[in-house]
């Protein structure tokens, strides 16, 4: 039940950053005299509507978006009433046509900035520097152990695999991200740096382990099985492609990450880590985008049974059972962060100069508008506005490509979605 009600809040989320993109659009198209016929949530059938003035406002069925109609986007509109030609959108200037059509992705940006300035001022983000001597609290329960090992194609890590390897015995021992490692044996544990070395020590052993869960303690008994694992003189910062058989060594491993203490920032500080998040974010962004044909092979063995890559591109759909699964852990650091980067992503994207996003439109006012000044600086006449319908191919061809992609992810998020670890 909790997984449900986190996965309805977080899609809300999602869709209410969608109606404000379209809100910006609407208001700035408003703001400077254009003419708004409709503003609806949703796809499809309608369900109800009102209008206010000379906007027709409602939702429909399918909560997948929202749209919003101004009147005359482009020249060859037949939409234009008598009277409402001068309040068509393409006669207006090409720098207001710019704004009306960035403002969807300004509102994306917007609500990014808010989401970190919150996640850094009030909620808090881990302070990896305090780890070991913290209380030994779960991040996340690996669900097998094995030996350090690094594929040669990735040049990285490789995780353990599930059925292959032994299971880990914090997944036996039923832990859960949040509860907190309190005696081994007899031993009591007061920070994660006692509980690894103590852990390490007895490998290949049978161990008593007690954890609070929910405020109460628990025990059960566990085997530490032994694994191969970089040396604790090993720098946590070499290369895993670095690291050679002779920095490996025999030790017991209990299968955990560890949960860092949280750290806010002030409200006026948060406004400059906030500004160098964001930056961070874009770069990745970005990155993912130019990676994303390379992991649609992943995305399809992942549709037919092999096991889903965390890495894989994800739709909607997906996004909202990973941030349902992060509220019903409580994990709002993690929530903010990943709503933050969803509308950073939608922003980016909707700004591509591609029809038909926002970016393609504002593409071809630019391009129209530098195509008359040099027509005039030549002093020939002005060639007009282009013709959308020429333009037609290539928005189906984009529509096309997209849709597919649209329909691999979500059919990967039902059949095969991303779990993460417990």
């Amino acid at each position: 039940m909790a997984l449900v009600f986190g996965i309805v809040v977080f899609a809300l989320g999602i869709l209410v950053s969608v109606c404000l993109h379209e809100a910006g659009h609407m208001g700035t198209a408003k703001a400077f005299g254009m003419k708004v016929t409709r503003y609806f949530v949703g796809f499809g059938p309608t369900l109800f509507s009102f209008r206010r003035g000379e906007t027709e406002y409602g939702v429909k069925a399918i909560p997948l978006g929202g749209f919003v109609k101004i009147v005359g986007m482009t020249p060859q509109d037949d939409d234009v009433e008598p009277g409402d030609e001068k309040r068509a959108m393409w006669r207006f200037p090409v720098w207001k046509r710019t704004i009306v059509m960035s403002a969807g992705s300004i509102s994306h940006f917007i609500l990014a900035f808010v989401a970190l300035w919150v996640l850094f001022a009030f909620v808090g983000v881990p302070d990896d520097s305090k780890i070991n001597s913290a209380p030994a609290t779960v991040g996340a329960v690996l669900p097998c152990v094995s030996d350090f090992k690094v594929d040669p194609a990735t040049k990285q890590a490789v995780a353990c695999k599930s059925g292959s390897d032994p299971a880990s015995p914090a997944s036996k021992a039923g832990l859960r991200t949040g509860d907190v490692i309190t005696k081994i044996n007899d031993q009591r544990i007061s920070n994660f740096a006692e509980m690894r070395t103590t852990v390490q020590a007895l490998a290949n052993q049978n161990v008593t382990l007690t954890y609070t869960h929910d405020g109460k303690t628990q025990t059960r008994s566990v085997f530490i099985p032994v694994v191969q694992r970089p040396k604790a003189t090993v720098n946590p910062n070499t290369p895993v492609t670095s690291i050679k058989p002779a920095d490996l060594e025999p030790t017991g491993m209990i299968g955990i990450s560890p949960k860092a203490p949280l750290v806010t920032f002030g409200p006026v500080e948060s406004i400059g880590l906030t500004g160098k998040q964001i930056g961070r974010t874009v770069v990745l962004t970005f990155s993912s985008l130019k990676q994303i044909p390379e992991k649609i092979p992943a995305l399809v063995k992942a549709i037919f049974g092999a096991e889903r890559d965390p890495n894989t591109p994800v739709s909607v759909v997906g996004a909202s059972h990973i941030g349902g699964q992060l509220i019903s852990i409580g994990d709002w650091t993690s929530v903010l962060s990943l709503f933050a980067v969803l509308n950073l992503f939608f922003g980016i994207f909707n700004l591509m100069p591609l029809l038909p996003m926002d970016g393609g439109h504002i593409a071809i006012a630019w391009f129209e508008r530098v195509r008359s000044w040099i027509a005039a600086r030549r002093g020939r006449p002005d060639p007009g506005r282009v013709d959308y319908m020429k333009l037609t191919p290539i928005t189906l061809a984009v529509i096309s490509v997209l849709g597919v992609f649209v329909l691999l992810t979500a059919t990967a998020d039902v059949v095969n979605p991303i779990t993460l670890p417990k």
